[in-house]
């Protein structure tokens, strides 16, 4: 039953995870971006990435909460949408916050910017490690290269807390859960499987 379900649900959750994105294109197109829409269209899919980085992490959470599986079997496919979201926000930020001629300027003198490339190199690794068959190739190393999560996780936040200046209640709320995965994850599994690159 479960393998007969695991499609649906699969896309199910492809469409959900893509959702945000069609929905984005709707409101650029009938100019709902308000009076900056470059710049507010690049705020909106750095916000999905770190949104569904967060979201990946949840999934071994309720996988162990619900007593099922699934939710481990569509873990990789949130990553990934992750790291779409993430390229997706630095074309959008070169193309219409910066251009692409003044990139080197920025980067020296932004230092939000290094946090979000910093995250961004981190999770290409994992997007680029996430079929099967590199899994059957990596064997063991898949795992402790895949906790490179977390640190791309907290350069991402780190990123947007830059920017955020007086405004910083939403990356506060976004900390609260982050830690309390991060906590509920040692608690289980122990310290030790937070640390990137290294074998439990």
């Amino acid at each position: 039953m479960l393998r007969l379900r695991m499609p649906l649900f699969r896309l199910l959750v492809f469409a959900g995870a893509l959702l945000p994105f069609a929905l984005l294109v709707m409101d650029a197109f009938g100019g709902r971006l308000g009076p900056d829409p470059g710049e507010r269209l690049t705020e909106r899919l750095g916000l999905l990435a770190f949104q569904c980085l967060l979201v990946t992490l949840f999934m071994t959470p309720l996988s162990r909460w619900t007593g099922s599986p699934v939710w481990i079997r569509v873990r990789r496919m949130l990553g990934l949408f992750a790291f779409f979201y993430a390229v997706l926000h630095l074309l959008a930020f070169l193309q219409f916050v910066i251009g692409w001629e003044d990139l080197w300027v920025a980067f020296t003198k932004r230092p939000y910017i290094v946090f979000g490339t910093i995250a961004l190199l981190l999770m290409c690794p994992l997007a680029i490690t996430s079929t099967r068959g590199m899994m059957r190739r990596l064997g063991r190393s898949w795992k402790p290269l895949h906790r490179l999560i977390y640190p791309a996780l907290v350069f991402a936040w780190l990123h947007f807390l830059w920017q955020a200046r007086s405004d910083v209640g939403e990356m506060m709320a976004y900390a609260v859960i982050a830690i309390v995965l991060l906590v509920v994850r040692v608690y289980w599994f122990g310290w030790r499987t937070l640390v990137p690159l290294r074998r439990a």
